[in-house]
């Protein structure tokens, strides 16, 4: 279903932008061709082809979920310029 130039005039005024005449009609060929693509791609029988969730159909890479030793936060806490109760102080931005 194509659209026409009012339906592009309409949803520029609820985007709230103003368009020019020369913008409607270059808009409008746009979009009509997006919907054209659409339709194409919407026309291919694809019954029986399981969905992929990756076009070249790789799998993540995922690291083992290893726990690991946590580092000394007093090491870390020796380079904060302010800190109290393992915590770093930083000064107030907000009033």
């Amino acid at each position: 279903m194509p659209l026409t130039s009012s339906d592009v005039k309409r949803i520029a005024h609820l985007a709230r932008i103003e368009i020019t005449e020369a913008e409607t009609e270059h808009t409008l060929g746009q979009l009509n061709g997006i919907f054209k693509l659409i339709e194409q791609l919407q026309s291919v029988d694809t019954t029986g082809i399981e969905p992929m969730s990756h076009p070249l159909g790789g799998g993540q890479r995922l690291r083992e979920d290893v726990a690991i030793d946590h580092p000394d936060r007093d090491a870390i806490m020796k380079n904060a310029p302010a800190s109290q109760d393992g915590l770093f102080l930083v000064p107030r931005v907000i009033e």
